[in-house]
């Protein structure tokens, strides 16, 4: 919808107040609710959001290593602009209108590390070389017997899983709660996420979606939006979703993939499949693979933000381990999916359901653009069994300090995504890994009270 559509229809609707949205560097959706006259003035000016949500971290502490936005800054309004294209209604809330919103490369800085305004800039550099991105998330998270309240009486410790035991594509499970089931599927189509299958994974208590694909920009609002939607609508009925990687040692982690393909201009080809050639992979796609293995180690925590990330990228976990690759498996990091002329794609299978949407599909598909740009040869030979078994392919970063590291010291992140970008990033990952290292834990008590 355009600017005026959106505005004509509030008309008619006489409606008065809508829910506009951004999200932060770590996928948070910050919001507030606004009045009509406030919105019609955003929509064709633009509006002032306060750039602390750019210079505090997930649990709304201030930054005290950041340059575009912390005390030195006094915190000012940054520009942010309400995009028409995403309106939608809220189910849950006697559909209430909701506006998403990005924010201007303006004099405060903050646009050069607004997610969805990044994942943009390399929507334009994929156009401007003659490609369409479609792209498609999947997402896995837990949901638990617990409120915010009954969370924090129990000290965030021993949640209970909605249901128990290992039932991964069960109908058993979902019928238990039926209810609840039926919703998160009716009510995201509702809200513009439409979702092609869900079902249970093999977990306590543990749901998983894949989203409907669409042009890269609308898949990342959709996946973005999903975790929000989803949490929302678990509060409706008295439970708890949960996007952590990896809660529990020992359950699968979550899991966030990215289904991508590349077409012409005008949408008509997937440029990805090739008749002539093995597999119908492409030439192109070959290139694309090649740029991906060539950059992960660089951009790792594009994919994998968190201390707790790392805990789900180990060996029999069904996420990667090393930057590998193969057709239909999925022990590599990278899956080739043979489909046909219409379905034929890669998935990344690296990024965890905590990885901001934005940054894992702007990492994608700037480390593939990166292989098709330089033609680099897929040298990798594909994976055939056992991944984890493999020890030719180089092992990914095991845990965040390293892997920001990497990303700090890489001119090659610095020219995917610019100098701002990487510095505010990597600035707010060391902040992540400080806090961790600050922090006394229970198996630290555990191991040390009595016995040390």
């Amino acid at each position: 919808m355009q600017v005026q559509d959106v505005l004509q229809l509030f008309s008619e609707k006489n409606i008065q107040k809508i829910r506009v949205g951004v999200f932060d560097i770590d996928g948070i959706l910050r919001g507030k609710l606004l009045h009509i006259s406030k919105v019609k003035k955003a929509i064709a000016e633009g509006f002032g959001f306060c750039n602390v949500v750019f210079g505090w971290d997930s649990s709304d502490v201030p930054y005290e290593n950041t340059q575009v936005s912390g005390w030195h800054t006094g915190y000012p309004d940054a520009q942010a602009r309400l995009d028409p294209h995403t309106l939608r209604f809220v189910p849950w809330e006697k559909d209430l209108p909701f506006l998403l919103g990005d924010f201007s490369e303006d004099e405060t800085g903050v646009g050069g590390v607004c997610p969805r305004t990044l994942l943009g800039k390399v929507i334009r550099e994929t156009e401007a070389m003659g490609f369409r991105p479609v792209f498609a998330g999947e997402l896995e998270w837990f949901n638990f017997r617990e409120t915010p309240q009954s969370w924090a009486d129990k000290k965030y410790r021993d949640p209970q899983p909605l249901t128990p035991g290992m039932f991964g594509y069960s109908v058993l499970r979902t019928a238990q709660q039926s209810d609840f089931f039926h919703a998160l599927f009716d009510q995201l189509h509702a809200f513009g996420i439409p979702v092609e299958g869900l079902h249970t994974e093999t977990g306590d208590g543990v749901y998983e979606a894949a989203i409907v694909y669409g042009p890269v920009l609308e898949a990342a609002d959709r996946m973005a939006l999903c975790k929000t939607a989803v949490k929302e609508i678990a509060y409706q009925y008295g439970q708890m979703a949960s996007f952590m990687a990896k809660w529990n040692k020992a359950l699968p982690g979550c899991s966030g993939h990215i289904h991508q393909s590349l077409w012409d201009r005008d949408g008509a080809q997937n440029l990805f499949y090739e008749s002539s050639q093995a597999g119908g992979m492409s030439p192109l796609l070959e290139q694309y693979i090649a740029g991906q293995l060539y950059c992960l180690p660089h951009i790792l925590p594009m994919y994998a933000p968190t201390v707790n990330s790392y805990k789900r990228l180990v060996a029999g976990s069904w996420a990667a381990v090393s930057a590998s690759w193969g057709v239909e498996n999925r022990t590599a990091a990278l899956r080739v999916v043979p489909g046909g002329p219409q379905s034929t794609r890669l998935e990344t299978r690296v990024p965890g359901a905590d990885a901001n949407p934005y940054l894992s599909m702007a990492a994608a598909l700037a480390s593939g653009l990166y292989g098709i740009r330089h033609q680099l040869a897929l040298k990798t030979p594909a994976t055939k069994g056992n991944e984890y078994e493999n020890e030719a392919n180089s092992s990914l970063p095991s845990d965040l300090h390293s892997a920001t590291r990497a990303m700090k010291e890489s001119p090659l992140a610095k020219e995917l995504f610019g100098a701002d970008f990487v510095d505010h990033f990597v600035r707010t990952r060391e902040w992540e890994w400080e806090q961790y290292l600050e922090a006394v834990t229970d198996w630290e008590l555990k191991r040390y009270f009595e016995i040390i």
